[in-house]
């Protein structure tokens, strides 16, 4: 599966977001900024991301993803920190 097609089964559940994918060999690593975010524990943002991807992962098509999620203010705060 490449980005784009991991990207397009990303956007509809997280529309209007920043979505990140990048692939290393069959892993892939992705960053959501979203504020459907906010006041959720770690494994409950998790869940609401592999929700988008379940077809892709119960198939086998994806066997390897890093999921990295935040909010917009907890980007701010990490590109602040950045720079």
């Amino acid at each position: 599966m490449s980005t784009d097609e991991l990207y397009t089964l990303l956007d509809p559940k997280f529309s209007g977001s920043y979505i990140d994918v990048k692939r290393s060999g069959n892993q892939y690593l992705i960053t959501i900024v979203d504020d459907v975010f906010v006041g959720k524990k770690p494994v409950q943002r998790q869940q609401l991301v592999y929700s988008a991807l379940q077809t892709a992962i119960t198939s086998g098509i994806i066997h390897a993803v890093q999921i990295k999620t935040y909010s917009k203010q907890e980007w701010q705060q990490i590109i602040s920190n950045m720079g």
